[in-house]
């Protein structure tokens, strides 16, 4: 008998085996068994047709409502349409020259019908789809795609739950159905990778009738016990791989870095314009604790949008400093990374203008790291990282990915802190430790910032090796945001009026950014993001004949194209500027600073304007094709405006309808300024499995059924699971189908996306 290993040949046969790896990636009978039903039906279930999305791949469950064929108009030749429907929509099935769909699709059949949606006047419709019919009392007609469905097939749609699979256009979900009971009736009882204890003190089913109940459930309590389980597997496997860092990591030396009385720190905090947040200041005591330990600082920082992230990270580099380590802030791109040194140092003052003019005693100074210095400012800057801060050297070193290079020495690296961590891996981190021991220091405490909120789930199964603190609360000053939603289609005069308010804030003295999600003169997306990123337009579905009808193409934004059109057009008279990433570094810092400055009105950019960019004087975003991004990016764009005296406006121009779900992530995004409500419900609409890393690789997700927003209460358990297991023993030695669960959950590469600290 077969076992999870087996090859699915051997089960399935050969051609059906070549079509499930080709079409699916998978290869063996553990494969095709974690291949998890996107939904049950039972028969005669509705369907939601009204939620069908152009080009995506279906199964529905629908009736035959009505069948007609008419001759084609342009050659020989006839066309067969079936209406299906769920009882409030319906749905359009079109065949060519196969005028026998007429005897076999009867009015009041139920069946589950599988095809690419596309749309021929204004109706959903599925050109050419796969079905299988709904076995009857009756007989079931031997002709066409009903032929070839066996009795037992018949009999499992009779009944009561049929599963639905995730399918392709080559291999209907009936295959698979098919397939995957083949798999099961002769499967060899698979060994549990859960020890029992566990099982029986959580109350999970053994892992044999876990999968049968979840292909195969005789009842919808049946399927959700399968499913429970399932999905504590993909729970415990993750929480594994992160107790086990965490083991790690607690071994590990660090120099403490005790606080000054009469250091930077205390004289920073002295000099400071402003009062701390209640966060910040209890945030700050918190680091200053664990920077004074001997062993090294893993925390995680976010919060709201403006919350004040960046002092929290100067105090604590200000704290490192004055122990006479260095401090080292590693940022993703050179517009940020730049920002970052021009933010600190203004902040600093005289604190951080070592070996100039107005210094005070015992400064030190900020040096900037970026590919694209020159050589003599590159040679300045490697001198001061290289050299210690009791000789005179770079207290506080900020970079992006330049910072990493062989050729970057440290002289005593104390911190690292990263920013947008999400846009690092495991080398990246690991070059900085290793040049951390080479100056004798151990590892460095990391610190890792993130400017969106997260919500508890996710930090508990990504950043779970972390310790994390949130920021919930704005500094005195920051000003309200209020935000619209232009919709540019419904109410084209609304759209006049949002340049016009642009003018008005560019009249009062103050500054606009408008965002696109295209550069512009080629088809590349830079920072759309979440389930609104699109392809460049919407196309016509495949259509042959009559059924092709006039599709209207909905271009995206892009900043070189719109830029002109506003500077000919609705803003003509005012100063304006593109900023974007393939602009070269130094023009990117000319066009930020004469920005910063005031000399430029209006910021036509990119989503790169998205993290860090402070410009007090900037009170008005224009958000064009605003449906493209997610409700978390959204968010974070327009915390860029807002941040000084006046009051922001943030204008998000959509040609989707209302009740749409981008319509809908937007009105989200216009109705509340609680960046962590906006996480939770970005949360609720994105792909969970992504937060593995699956999208950013073009991979199959691997949380295939934890829910991250369902299932806080199996993320607990299992994280108190996994730190026992791993605390008795560190490599699953006594385990190893768990350490064998955890491999086939998280791979290597979705280990390192993990392990991003």
């Amino acid at each position: 008998m077969p076992d999870l290993h087996a090859r699915l040949r051997s089960v399935v046969g050969e051609k059906t085996a070549k079509l499930l790896a080709s079409q699916l990636d998978l290869h063996t009978v553990g494969d095709l068994l974690r291949h998890y039903p996107r939904r049950h039906v039972s028969r005669g279930e509705r369907t939601d047709l009204s939620a069908l999305k152009l080009d995506e791949h279906v199964t529905i469950t629908a009736q035959v409502l009505g069948v007609s064929r008419r001759p084609m108009r342009a050659k020989r030749g006839s066309i067969t349409e079936a209406v299906v429907g769920d009882g409030r929509s319906s749905v359009l099935l079109t065949f060519f020259n196969q005028a026998w769909r007429e005897r076999e699709l009867q009015v009041g059949r139920w069946g589950m019908f599988a095809g690419k949606v596309g749309a021929f006047r204004g109706t959903r419709q599925l050109l050419h789809p796969d079905y299988r019919l709904f076995a009857e009392e009756d007989a079931v007609s031997s002709e066409g795609a009903v032929s070839s469905t066996d009795a037992d097939e018949l009999d499992e749609f009779a009944g009561g739950l049929v599963a639905v699979y995730p399918a392709t256009k080559d291999l209907a979900s009936w295959v698979i159905s098919r397939a995957v009971r083949l798999a099961l009736d002769m499967l060899a009882p698979p060994e549990d990778p859960i020890p029992e204890p566990i099982r029986q003190r959580l109350k999970l089913l053994d892992l044999a009738q876990a999968l049968r109940g979840m292909h195969r459930p005789t009842s919808l309590a049946d399927r959700d016990a399968a499913r429970r389980r399932l999905s504590f597997d993909e729970a415990l496997a993750v929480q594994l791989v992160l107790a086990r860092r965490r083991a790690q990591t607690e071994g590990f030396a660090a120099t403490p870095r005790l606080p000054r009385a009469d250091g930077l720190l205390a004289r920073f905090d002295a000099a400071c314009p402003f009062t701390l947040t209640q966060g910040q200041a209890e945030v700050g005591t918190v680091i200053a604790t664990e920077l004074a330990d001997a062993h090294p600082m893993h925390r995680l920082l976010h919060g709201e949008v403006g919350s004040g992230k960046t002092i929290v990270a100067l105090r604590a580099m200000l704290q490192v400093v004055d122990a006479g380590g260095q401090a080292v802030l590693l940022a993703p791109t050179e517009v940020l990374a730049t920002q970052h040194a021009r933010t600190i140092r203004a902040l600093l003052g005289p604190l951080g203008c070592a070996g100039q003019l107005g210094a005070v005693p015992d400064a030190t100074s900020v040096a900037l790291l970026i590919g694209s210095l020159n050589a003599p400012a590159r040679r300045n800057a490697l001198r001061a990282a290289a050299t210690s801060t009791g000789s005179g050297g770079a207290g506080i070193i900020i970079g992006t990915h330049a910072l990493l290079q062989d050729t970057v020495e440290l002289a005593e690296l104390g911190l690292v802190v990263v920013d947008e961590q999400h846009r690092f891996g495991v080398q990246q981190r690991d070059a900085l430790r290793v040049k951390a021991g080479n100056s004798g220091t151990g590892h460095p405490h990391t610190l890792v910032m993130t400017a969106t909120p997260i919500p508890r789930t996710i930090a508990m199964t990504v950043f779970g090796d972390l310790d994390t603190s949130s920021l919930t609360e704005l500094p005195v000053g920051r000003s309200p945001i209020a935000t619209s939603v232009v919709p540019v289609v419904e109410k084209p005069a609304w759209l006049e009026r949002a340049w016009q308010r642009v003018r008005e804030e560019v009249a009062a003295g103050h500054q606009a950014y408008v965002v696109c999600p295209r550069i512009g003169g080629e088809a590349d997306i830079e920072g759309a993001a979440g389930e609104g990123a699109e392809a460049d337009s919407l196309e016509p579905p495949d259509s042959a004949d009559d059924a092709a009808g006039e599709v209207v193409t909905v271009p995206l934004a892009a900043v070189l194209e719109l830029v002109e059109t506003l500077s000919r057009g609705p803003l003509a008279s005012l100063r304006l500027a593109v900023l974007h990433g393939r602009l070269p570094a130094e023009d990117k810092d000319a066009v930020m600073s004469e920005f910063s400055a005031g000399r430029l009105d209006v910021l036509v950019a990119t989503t790169i304007i998205e993290v860090g960019v402070d410009v007090p004087n900037a009170t008005v975003m224009v958000i064009a094709d605003a449906g493209r991004f997610g409700v978390s990016q959204l968010h974070q764009l327009r915390g860029r405006i807002g941040r000084g005296s006046a009051a922001g406006i943030c204008l998000l121009l959509t040609a989707d309808e209302s009740g749409t779900p981008a319509r809908q992530r937007l009105d989200a995004v216009a109705g509340t300024t609680d960046g962590f409500a906006l996480a939770e419900l970005d949360m609720e609409q994105r792909r969970e499995g992504d937060v593995l890393g699956a999208a950013q690789s073009g991979r199959h997700r691997s949380l295939k059924l934890l829910s991250l927003r369902r299932d806080t209460e199996l993320i607990l358990a299992a994280r108190a699971e996994a730190t026992a297991l791993i605390a008795d023993a560190p490599q699953l030695s006594a385990h190893p189908g768990l350490a064998e669960l955890a491999e086939s959950v998280v791979d290597d590469e979705q280990a390192e996306y993990l392990d991003k600290a």
